[in-house]
Formats: C-alpha cells, structure tokens, sequence
C-alpha cells in the first residue's frame, strides 16, 4: 500500500478507476502493495463471519494514511446507523504485523474489525488462521461490482476472505524544485544526493526497483540478485546516502525538503502536492512496481456484521467514486468511471488513474518469495534496517 502519512487534504484530488484494459495492462490480481501474492490460499481452516439481521453498533477500521476522503465514513453512519472509529495507523506491511501478529495469536483482534493490508501479508495471515471467511451473502455490492480481472487472484481464487481496497503503484516521488533530473531508481544512489533519499522499509518494493536498477527482472530474479541488491542499498544506508527508511511517513520529509526524493506510492505525489506543488510522482526508467490490498476481518473482530456493512458501502459506485476522487488510486469496482466521467472527464485522460500498457510496460508485479529464500532475503533487508 498501498498510501501515505496524511492529515488533510484540499479538493483537488484526483480520480481512480480499474476498467478492465488497465487491469489487464497492470496485471492487479497477483500482485501485493509492498509484497507479491503467494501462490494459492491458504492452508489452516478459518472460522466464517456470523452476521446478524442488521449491521448496528460500533465497529473500528485501521487503513494507511492518505486512503479515504472526508465524508465517506460520516455518510456509512447516517446510512446505517452504525458508529465508526477510524483509525490511520499503519505505516508498513511487516511493522503492523509485528505489532499484531502476538494478539492475533490469542484469537483476538486489538479491537478492529476491519484492516488493510498487503495481498502477500493477508495470505500469510490467512495461512496463519488469523482471518476470517467472509459471509457473501452481506456483500451483493462486492459481489456485482468488483472488477472482473480481481475475481480470482491466485491468493484467494474465490475472494473467501479478502475485498480489494485500492491498486497502485510504487515509483519515485521528487521534488521538482531539489532534484529536477531524477527518473531513475538508480539516480537515487548518485552522491549529490548524499542524505537526502528516502525508501521504503517494504522488501518486497524497494529492494526488486533496485534490481530493476541493475537490470535485473524481478519475476525471474534468483536469491543472489537479492542479495546483490540488498548489498547495494546497505553500501548506501552505511555511507549515509539514504537519510533513512520509512513506511507511510515519508510524506513529512518531502513536504518539509528533508529529502530531494523518495521512493513512494503513486497516490500520494498528487495528494502531497496540496502541501508543496513541486512534489510530483514519476514512472521510473525502470519501470514500477504494481500492488494491491485488502480489507479482511480478523479473528476475535467484534461487530463483523458491521464491517462487512461497511464492505458493501464502498463498493456501491458512487461512494466508491467519492473515496476514488480524493485517494488518487486505482479503484478495485466498476462503474466508477463513468459516475466520475460526469463530474471530471478530464481525470480519465490520467495515466496514473487510468494507466495504459504503453504506460507501465515496464512496470513489474511485486515478486513471490517463499521458504528459506524469503526467510534468507528478509534476514538481509532487516538486518540493513535495523543497522
């Protein structure tokens, strides 16, 4: 995730949409915001949502910053009645895992009902027996209006436990003011730049646009290309050449001018541009990184008839346009362009709202790691992390 560190945005916010041609070009369904998809479902039984007659109640959603508008929540409240606590605190895939992961493992749920992760990490939490299955019958919205080419991800064939939030894609977001030049992943290690690059902590994004630097294609990458990559951004975390890794919160260094630039989520370039017009997202030379992530409701989630309430809500058009419009990221459901093609026509001619083949034909979906090789990569990049 896909998204970045917000507080508040103005109303020039673009639009999102996934027709099928974009998805065809993007290839969405197996890939993972910060991870790749994992072959298969998952392999531990879960426990099925019991719905009640009526969503009522209370129910708590943790989301990425940056990933909804204003009025969406306070309209699913008046539509349903149900009260809503929203909550902005996930910052990265493997962070917030970490901090759940030992609740999860007790049943519980921290209280949430609903989060946003990752396909890999909600089919490594799915394999773990953290989530749960969805009751489709609550979800006629999901079920008539969730793209065609997101149906049957090699993760979860038949969506049994995850609903799409948001595609997007992962590249470098500059400061057009402090590095005019840079569009290109390597650039990013040049010395005059020296402390003033940031990059994702996501090892599954950061460390294949590294690759693709050195000519590598992730798809066909073999754990030595990881390492020599991983090799390459410790050579610069230990010099000093990036000023440090981050998650969601790379929006403060950009917008203050800590850093010349990032490597970032696209969505978030054009929302950052409120704060500071010179901030800009760009596709790298490379190519970029495609994702996307899910809602899934936990085990232990209390008010689950709530959260899949809240599901269906978002994946009606309109108020899936309301939340595209102001997000700037690719929108799992259908029929989203054409409610904003009535208010902004303009926004459909957006390569990063509605990307092309041409647009991202040198884009990659985030990698599959599995076994001693991903325990072995994940040593490595942590171990740069946490050096």
């Amino acid at each position: 995730m896909r998204s970045t560190d917000s507080k508040g945005r103005g109303p020039l916010a673009l639009v999102a949409t996934l027709v099928a041609t974009a998805a065809l070009a993007l290839g969405l369904a197996a890939c993972g915001g910060g991870g790749g998809g994992i072959e298969g479902g998952g392999s531990t039984a879960a426990s099925t949502v019991e719905l009640e007659a009526k969503p009522s109640g209370s129910v708590t959603i943790s989301n990425w910053p940056l990933y909804i508008d204003k009025s969406t929540v306070p309209d699913f409240e008046q539509a349903t009645g149900v009260k809503v606590k929203y909550v902005e605190d996930i910052n990265s895939n493997e962070e917030y895992f970490n901090k759940l992961q030992p609740i999860l493992a007790k049943g519980e749920s921290g209280g949430r009902s609903i989060f946003v992760l990752a396909d890999y990490m909600v089919t490594k939490m799915h394999e773990l027996g953290y989530l749960q299955e969805l009751d489709k019958s609550a979800l006629p919205n999901v079920e008539r209006n969730l793209a065609a080419s997101l149906k049957h991800p090699p993760f979860d064939p038949n969506r049994s436990y995850t609903v799409p939030w948001q595609s997007g894609m992962t590249g470098i977001i500059v400061n057009k003011e402090l590095a005019p030049e840079i569009h290109s992943i390597c650039q990013l290690f040049e010395s005059k730049y020296k402390g003033k690059i940031d990059m994702l902590n996501e090892v599954r994004e950061t460390v294949p646009l590294v690759m693709k630097c050195e000519g590598v294609d992730p798809a066909n990458a073999t754990e030595a290309d990881w390492m020599k990559a991983i090799d390459k951004i410790k050579g610069a975390a230990e010099s000093g050449q990036i000023r440090r890794f981050t998650g969601n919160d790379y929006a403060s260094d950009l917008t203050s001018g800590n850093v010349d630039a990032v490597i970032g989520w696209s969505g978030d370039a054009v929302q950052l541009q409120i704060e500071n017009p010179d901030i800009e997202w760009r596709m790298p030379t490379e190519g970029c990184m495609l994702w996307s992530e899910d809602m899934v409701i936990p085990v232990g989630a209390p008010n689950p008839t709530a959260a899949e309430a809240f599901m269906n809500y978002v994946y009606e058009p309109k108020n899936q346009a309301q939340i595209a419009e102001y997000v700037n990221y690719v929108t799992p459901v259908e029929g989203v362009k054409q409610v904003l093609e009535k208010k902004e026509p303009k926004l459909a001619e957006n390569d990063l709202i509605f990307p092309s083949a041409s647009f991202t034909k040198n884009c990659s979906n985030t990698p599959t790691l599995k076994g001693t090789e991903e325990q072995n990569v994940i040593q490595a990049f942590d171990a740069v992390l946490n050096g």
